[in-house]
């Protein structure tokens, strides 16, 4: 089996008497695109942190391209580039400045800079000038030259933390269109996100729950695991019946979604006494679970 791009072992971290990250184990294939999801809180930043070298786990082992802690933080940051959540680029310098900045950081060679900066801005297609200031892009494009920036040391390892947050759909779109010729590039790309039609895009899914790892595998191997039972979409077009939630809780688990409900059928007999019951007042249909449906059974109501 060849190297892993990431291999975590019992990985903990604590501050103090809090366990952020609670013996988590996963192992990520180089040039996969791996998706890592759980509500705030969950642990994945702080992960993410260990991952990248800035910040030395409590207990576990950890390996980054091929790196440990013992190479030194320096060594792991070097493998690899970091895009977090929060818009990192100075809004009053320029697309140049701002990468020429990200270089220097990064002691690259002016040669390699010019030739690796002028290589991903043909990548993202950027057709501005870089002497725009990065205030004047629209919000979707800033996105993608501060993935520039994080790439521009060539990387072999990608952590996008929330890439696409707060950007228009489009935008969304064309960002996981990058993150595809990321992979294509032979780079891995470890992304965490909030949408779950995102999440279906990548190759398998890790879902962390108050510190701790709960699942993972492919989006279809998390779907079957979450509902090996009958799923059912049920919308009430008037008013529902009276005592309806608790003849349901006695046929299956209850999700809410949208302004209907997503059933879990446990005892399919009750369910379709139920729906004999109340007839035309309720309608249903079998549907395939869907990775919010995952999320919401695993890790909004674990119980």
């Amino acid at each position: 089996m060849s190297e892993p791009a990431v291999l975590t072992e019992g990985l903990t971290v604590r501050f103090g008497n809090f366990t952020a990250v609670d013996g988590v184990s996963l192992r990520v294939e180089r040039g996969e695109i791996f998706g890592f999801l759980g509500a705030n809180g969950a642990g994945k930043t702080t992960t993410i942190r260990v991952l990248t070298g800035l910040l030395a786990p409590t207990a576990g082992r950890v390996e980054v391209a091929g790196l440990t802690f013992d190479h030194g933080a320096d060594a792991i940051k070097a493998r690899v580039g970091y895009m977090s959540q929060k818009f990192t680029l100075y809004t009053d310098l320029t697309v140049a400045e701002n990468l020429e900045f990200a270089a220097a950081l990064r002691k690259i060679p002016a040669g390699v800079f010019r030739e690796r900066s002028r290589d991903l801005l043909r990548f993202i297609d950027f057709r501005d000038r870089a002497d725009v200031l990065v205030r004047d892009l629209p919000g979707g494009l800033k996105q993608e030259v501060s993935l520039v920036a994080a790439l521009l040391h060539d990387p072999e390892i990608v952590f996008l933390d929330e890439p696409t947050a707060g950007v228009s759909p489009s935008a969304r779109v064309r960002f996981w269109e990058l993150i595809r010729g990321l992979a294509a590039r032979g780079k891995t790309v470890f992304v965490t996100t909030h949408y779950m039609d995102e999440a279906g895009e990548c190759g398998r899914i890790a879902l962390m729950r108050a510190g701790a790892l709960i699942a993972l595998g492919t989006p279809r191997e998390l779907k079957d695991r979450a509902f090996p039972e009958p799923l059912y979409d049920l919308h009430f077009p008037a008013a529902p019946p009276a005592g309806w939630r608790n003849d349901l809780a006695a046929a299956g688990t209850v999700q809410p979604h949208g302004l209907r409900w997503h059933v879990a059928v446990r005892d399919p007999r009750r369910w379709e006494d139920l729906l004999a019951r109340w007839g035309t007042a309720a309608r249903a249909r079998r549907i395939e679970a869907s990775l919010e449906d995952v999320f919401l059974r695993w890790v909004e109501s674990p119980a």
